[in-house]
């Protein structure tokens, strides 16, 4: 028979390695493929066209209003762009399947200054290996995916802003 610690200690374990590794760096990716090209609207009508940040790191980031850790990275995101822009690294967080009144109103709770174009049909996310929203891809100046993170992090995190700046450095 189990001691009474037992489930606890258990559910402790599985809390704390599950958990984000909200300052660890992701994984590189050894084999780096070109990103997929796009041209989206946001929700302005301004178009933003993935071959027009060649030369630039650029964070591309899929989310939607109704995922919870999308809503928990977004101000994260927000003060990562407040830094990164000053290293001319572009930031683009592509929402999946919503209109544009769905976006005005999340931004009314989560305001933020860097681009969100919309892919409404879900055609974009569908060209790129998503396994799960939020999912966040780092390309680099060639435009060739680097990096993957699946799920949420804190984007302003020192470690993760000095590995963007650094790609773009290079």
């Amino acid at each position: 028979m189990l001691s009474k610690p037992f489930p606890f200690l258990l559910t402790l374990v599985l809390l704390v390695t599950s958990a984000p590794l909200a300052a660890e760096r992701p994984p590189l990716i050894n084999d780096p493929a070109p990103a997929p090209s796009f041209t989206l609207e946001d929700m302005d009508g301004k178009t933003y066209k993935l071959e027009d940040y060649k030369g630039q790191v650029v964070v591309v980031n899929f989310w939607a209003s109704w995922c919870p850790p999308c809503r928990e990275e977004m101000p994260s995101m927000e003060r990562a762009w407040k830094q990164l822009q000053e290293e001319d690294i572009a930031m683009l967080a592509i929402n999946v399947g919503e209109d544009a009144d769905t976006i005005f109103t999340f931004t009314a709770d989560y305001p933020v200054s860097f681009p969100l174009p919309m892919d409404q049909d879900s055609t974009v996310i569908n060209e790129w290996p998503i396994q799960g929203l939020p999912t966040t891809f780092v390309l680099d100046k060639q435009g060739r995916i680097v990096y993957r993170v699946v799920g949420g992090r804190e984007w302003d995190d020192p470690e993760l802003i000095d590995m963007l700046i650094e790609l773009q450095n290079q």
